[in-house]
């Protein structure tokens, strides 16, 4: 007997053999045992399992079910089984009934909804009677059966295919083994909970995981899952079988706050499934594998950078930006100038930082800034370390010698208006990068963990993108730490350490500014590696800080700077003061004169509520 190589051919003989088997069965004909025999040579030639028997198994099926999909499939695919079936006039159609009357080794568990068929859904019943009602076999295992594989059409609008990434950097393929070994090992499998900043990087290892295990990814984001109980257990068995069908894994994606409907889905799906999300996922009752996805390492995102730029380049990108593999890959398939690439850089933190924080446009330089030379020396050097960190902690080694205390972070101390965020300001101009102002005052919560959830929000969404940090009202979280008398002072102090952790293993520049820097506690105080203080300035810092208040374009009058450096004010006061002169001038159409300032100045004072005394403004005219 010579053997058919091709197993769609070969199948579609094995198909066809074995409904002769079931139309003998129908028949109570004598042919039966031809029938047989022809099945059993249709076997042996299958150079592969048969789709009938790789389902039958798949499902766990009895011979008793195995033929009532065989009753099914037959109307569909042979037209004189169609005939056969039609002599009946009152039940033309297959039926539970028929089948346990005709068909061999019948059992009645076989029409329980609990039953393979029905739980499966492989078949459907039409009508209200069980045994004589009309039986149809789902289109999407006719197809199986046939040798044609598809998703079914009913998932379409839900699941998304992910092809495997062409390389993953040497971490990320550590975790996707991980994954592939807990899957081979593990009975059954344990879901695996990928959790981190970085949702193209989640996707990759899965999708990386799934391609070394033979199997293909399908992505399904959590928000299109239905919220009615009956349709999510329906969509729960057409995965399941689906996976099975298909030889599928899916990747439930959920970035947004959804755990609990992610936790009662995972837990009734059987197939093999990961989730993927940004914060660390809920508990499950299932056995669970949990895993961390980081960006890649400095060295491995200065290799990928050097794919395509040079030395240089590639170092002051790696050294600002902590992006994941798919993003760096995704930017440099662009081809973008260098200077336009670390602009690109920065947008990427941009949409998860911009409802978080506000962003602060800045384009203050170092001489709109009138500081103490020794305040001046120490932002210069606090920039120079963020230039030149990558140098000291990876080339020079720090690094290797520990995480602890990397992070480079400031505590701006000072009066309000003497110049705290406009030094942020100038840091950022300097540096190219984006700052964002947090409120503490608002990140606070009362309610117990909410406040280190509200941080770790911030903290990991500005990671990739570099953006400097501006927590302004530090006191309203740092204060002196009481000692623990309740609850709500052991999570306060907790608090405070977990910023002082992030703090410390953050990549980019964290400040934090303060009016009252003694109401911080000392502990505090020597985790931080610069304290700045911005003082009230002198007549000599004021009358600068008129000199270069007034932008080019502005016309004026000969101003007298030794008499306004006599208002006892900071340079924020300066700046309204200025500004309000301005408009008083514009509307008269002339240009900005001491009058206009006087004025000004007795609007500034009385929102200060301080009197405007004749030693501060004599001699203005």
């Amino acid at each position: 007997m010579t053997t058919i190589q091709s197993w769609p051919q070969a199948n579609q003989r094995y198909l066809m053999a074995a409904l002769e088997v079931v139309r003998a069965r129908l028949e109570a004909s004598s042919e039966l045992p031809a029938a047989q025999n022809a099945l059993r040579e249709a076997a042996q030639a299958l150079p592969a399992p048969a789709a009938l028997e790789t389902l039958v198994q798949a499902f766990g099926l009895s011979p008793f079910e195995r033929e009532v999909l065989l009753l099914c499939a037959g109307p569909e695919l042979d037209a004189s089984f169609a005939r056969l079936l039609q002599k009946d006039p009152l039940r033309p159609f297959p039926s539970f009934g028929l089948a346990l009357a005709t068909l061999s080794e019948a059992h009645w568990s076989a029409l329980s909804p609990a039953g393979p068929l029905r739980r499966w859904r492989l078949v459907e019943l039409s009508g209200n009677h069980l045994t004589q009602g009309a039986l149809r076999l789902d289109e999407r295992i006719l197809h199986y059966l046939t040798g044609t594989d598809y998703l079914d059409e009913r998932l379409w609008g839900y699941l998304q295919a992910t092809p495997p990434p062409a390389t993953l950097v040497a971490s990320h393929q550590a975790l996707a083994e991980r994954i592939g070994a807990a899957w081979l090992e593990q009975n059954p499998p344990p879901v695996v909970q990928l959790y981190g900043a970085e949702a193209a990087d989640r996707q990759a290892i899965a999708a990386q995981a799934a391609l070394e295990l033979g199997l293909r990814l399908l992505r399904l984001p959590v928000e299109l899952l239905p919220s009615s109980p009956a349709d999510l257990e329906g969509l729960q068995r057409l995965l399941e079988r689906e996976g099975v069908l298909g030889g599928c894994v899916y990747l439930l994606e959920a970035e947004g706050e959804q755990p609990t409907l992610l936790r009662r889905f995972v837990e009734g799906l059987g197939s093999s499934v990961l989730t993927s999300t940004r914060e660390p996922p809920p508990p499950l009752e299932r056995p669970t594998l949990r895993l961390e996805v980081r960006p890649p390492t400095p060295a491995e995102q200065l290799e990928l950078w050097r794919q395509r730029l040079g030395e240089s380049e590639a170092a002051a990108l790696a050294s600002q930006f902590n992006l994941g593999a798919r993003a760096i890959q995704d930017l440099l398939s662009q081809k973008p100038p260098p200077r336009d690439l670390w602009q690109a850089c920065r947008l990427q933190a941009r949409p998860r930082l911009e409802d978080l924080a506000q962003r602060i446009e800045a384009s203050a330089t170092w001489g709109d800034l009138v500081l103490p030379a020794h305040e001046q020396r120490l932002l210069q050097e606090l920039a120079a370390q963020v230039r030149q960190r990558s140098r000291v902690y990876e080339h020079w080694g720090f690094a290797r010698k520990g995480q602890r205390g990397l992070g480079i972070s400031a505590l701006f101390t000072g009066p309000s208006g003497t110049g705290k965020t406009l030094a942020a300001e100038v840091l950022a101009a300097e540096l190219g990068l984006d700052l964002y102002r947090i409120d503490l005052a608002q990140v606070a919560s009362k309610y117990i963990g909410e406040t280190e959830k509200n941080l770790r929000r911030v903290f990991d969404a500005a990671e990739s993108g570099g953006a400097i940090l501006l927590f302004d009202e530090a006191d309203a979280l740092f204060g002196k730490r009481s000692e623990v008398k309740d609850s709500h002072d052991r999570y306060a102090n907790l608090e405070v350490s977990y910023l002082l952790q992030r703090m410390e293993q953050y990549r980019g520049l964290a400040i934090l500014t303060t009016n009252l820097k003694e109401s911080l506690d000392s502990a505090f105080l020597r985790r931080i590696r610069f304290v700045v203080q911005f003082p009230h300035p002198d007549p000599a810092q004021r009358s600068e800080i008129w000199r270069r208040i007034f932008p080019p374009e502005t016309p004026l009058e000969p101003l007298d700077y030794s008499l306004l450096a006599r208002l006892s004010v900071t340079g924020g006061n300066i700046r309204n003061i200025a500004l309000y002169a301005a408009f008083l001038a514009a509307e008269e159409g002339v240009a900005v004169g001491m009058r206009h300032l006087k004025r000004a100045a007795q609007v500034e004072y009385g929102k200060l509520e301080r009197p405007l005394t004749e030693a501060e403004i004599g001699g203005w005219g």
